[in-house]
């Protein structure tokens, strides 16, 4: 893998792992403080790793939405911040070839499409109003990086829907309809690993697209590094 003897890497393996610890033991505000911590020491490993501009600005936008989530009543704020995310996720995948390959793999699209519809609309009764218009937008989001990341790569693929997971508990909690305990334990656990999977997936196939040289196209999914070539 892509820069594991990095010291960003480890800093933010280890500030996640101090995060989750306190995250356990509910060791209030030292847990909110490391959870703001860790993406950005993802982020600067993606930067030092000459990792792609846009996932950058994702993990930089996730940072912020995390932020907002730690501050009462800003959720809606954090809702977007972590919309943008989605955005950069979604905008790379796509350029990468992502909607070539889901008409090749139309079952990628069906499976994402109704786990965002089940989980809409096992949840829409116990939202508040004021939530209600935004869930089914950020569902929306949530299947369409899962689905593009996926059909791109396979490690980011695992990561798309680790987030789905991740959130899909946040809209479970949000609608009082039973969660994993600690809840929210669980949410940074499968976050953590999900922009981590994410982030490593894009940096191996973006590196192997550079070793493999000019003639190959950077659309092919490339689970199988280096990708071949266009026929």
């Amino acid at each position: 893998m892509t820069g594991t003897r990095s010291p960003w890497l480890l800093a933010f393996a280890a500030m996640s792992a101090v995060h989750l610890t306190l995250n356990a033991a509910g060791a209030s505000p030292w847990d909110s403080i490391t959870k703001c911590l860790i993406m950005p020491l993802l982020a600067v490993w993606v930067f030092t790793e000459s990792g792609p501009r846009i996932i950058v600005i994702a993990l930089v936008a996730s940072t912020i939405g995390d932020f907002f989530m730690e501050l009462e009543g800003l959720v809606t704020l954090g809702m977007a911040a972590f919309a943008v995310a989605h955005v950069c996720f979604i905008g790379f995948f796509v350029s990468h070839g992502a909607l070539g390959q889901l008409r090749k793999k139309p079952w990628i699209g069906v499976i994402y499409v109704a786990a965002a519809i089940a989980l809409v609309s096992y949840v829409w009764s116990g939202l508040e109003n004021d939530m209600l218009p935004l869930v089914p937008v950020y569902a929306a989001l949530l299947a369409a990086t899962a689905a593009t990341s996926l059909a791109t790569d396979l490690r980011a693929g695992i990561g798309g829907a680790l987030f789905l997971v991740s959130d899909a508990i946040i809209a479970l909690d949000l609608a009082n309809k039973g969660t994993p305990q600690p809840v929210q334990f669980w949410i940074m656990a499968f976050y953590i690993s999900a922009l981590f999977m994410l982030s490593a997936g894009i940096l191996n196939r973006e590196k192997a697209t550079r070793v493999a040289g000019p003639d190959i196209n950077p659309t092919l999914r490339a689970d199988g590094w280096p990708p071949m070539k266009a026929v």
